[in-house]
């Protein structure tokens, strides 16, 4: 059994570079960003499916109308479209 792997509940701890910490930095931000923009600004929260469905609507908002600044100020669902887009008229130019 490895330490700090609980097999019951099928839990592992989270798995980086050793001495890296910037392993988690994108994912650390978007919990930031997900704690003040939803958690703290619409609670306090009654019951645990409010929580669910206000996370699932911020996801949604987050990904494909939230303007981004570093990606021309279009959402990241739309950035990422065009790239795959362009990805595929070049490997049929190609």
């Amino acid at each position: 059994m490895l330490i700090g792997v609980d097999t019951q509940m099928g839990i592992a701890p989270s798995v980086g570079s050793v001495g890296d910490s910037y392993d988690n930095a994108l994912a650390e931000s978007i919990i930031g960003l997900y704690k003040t923009e939803l958690i703290a600004r619409r609670g306090p929260w009654r019951h645990c499916e409010a929580v669910e469905l206000a996370t699932l609507e911020w996801v949604h908002w987050y990904n494909h109308r939230r303007l981004f600044e570093p990606l021309g100020h279009v959402p990241p669902a739309e950035f990422e479209a065009h790239h795959h887009h362009q990805l595929h008229e070049s490997a049929m130019a190609a």
